[in-house]
C-alpha cells in the first residue's frame, strides 16, 4: 500500500503544482510542459490499472468486495474528459496561458475530490483482501507498464511525498538500467519542481 499512498500523494502535489504555476507569467513554459504532459500520462495510466487490474483483483478474492470501487470508474470517466483538455491546452512561453490554467484546475479539483472518495474504500479492502504476494505482482505489473514522460518527475515527487526508505523501496524495484539513472532523474525531478514553485 505504500505505492499507492505516495502515487495518490504525487497525485495531489503535482496537480496542485501545475493548477498553481499555469497562472504565474513567469514559469518555464519547458517545465510547464513537462509536468502537464507527466500528469497526464501518470493518471490515466494509473486509474486504468485500477479499472483493468486491481479492481477485478479484489474482486477475485473478495466477491462483492470491488462493487464501491467500480462505481468510481465513472469518476475516471470524467477525469480523461478533464485531461483530454488538458493535453489540448496550449502552454505558450509568452502569452495567455489561461486555457492550459482552467484546465490544470479542473483537472486538479476532480483528482482531490477523486481520492477522498476513493481512499476510505480501497485502503480497506487493500488491507482485509490483497495479499502481499498479490500486491507485489500487481505492484510490479504497474511499475513494469509506467509510461516515460516526464518520469524523473515520479522521483521528486516521491522524495516529497514519502520517507526516504519508504521512497528507495519503491524505487528498488525498477530494474538495474533504471537504477543507474535515478540520481540524475532526482536532480533534473528537483529543479523543475523548485523552478515552477518559484516561478
Amino acid at each position: 500500500m505504500i505505492e499507492t499512498r505516495l502515487t495518490h500523494g504525487t497525485h495531489r502535489q503535482a496537480t496542485t503544482l501545475l493548477a498553481e504555476a499555469a497562472i504565474r507569467p513567469n514559469a518555464d513554459s519547458a517545465h510547464l510542459t513537462e509536468l502537464r504532459d507527466f500528469l497526464v500520462a501518470t493518471l490515466r495510466h494509473h486509474h486504468e490499472s485500477e479499472d483493468n487490474d486491481l479492481w477485478p483483483l479484489i474482486e477475485s478474492v473478495a466477491p462483492g468486495t470491488s462493487e464501491p470501487l467500480n462505481a468510481l470508474s465513472d469518476e475516471h470517466h470524467a477525469l480523461d474528459d478533464a485531461l483530454d483538455a488538458l493535453e489540448a491546452a496550449p502552454v505558450p512561453a509568452d502569452g495567455d496561458r489561461r486555457e492550459l490554467a482552467a484546465a490544470a484546475a479542473t483537472v486538479r479539483d476532480i483528482v482531490h475530490t477523486h481520492l477522498s472518495h476513493e481512499e476510505p474504500l480501497l485502503f480497506p479492502a487493500l488491507e482485509a483482501h490483497v495479499s502481499p504476494e498479490a500486491w507485489e505482482a500487481f505492484a510490479l505489473k504497474v511499475i513494469a507498464t509506467t509510461p516515460p514522460a516526464g518520469a524523473s518527475l515520479l522521483v521528486g515527487f516521491f522524495d516529497e511525498v514519502g520517507t526516504p526508505e519508504e521512497v528507495a523501496m519503491i524505487l528498488s524495484a525498477l530494474p538495474a538500467p533504471a537504477q543507474e539513472l535515478v540520481p540524475a532523474m532526482r536532480a533534473h525531478s528537483a529543479a523543475v519542481i523548485a523552478s515552477l514553485r518559484k516561478a
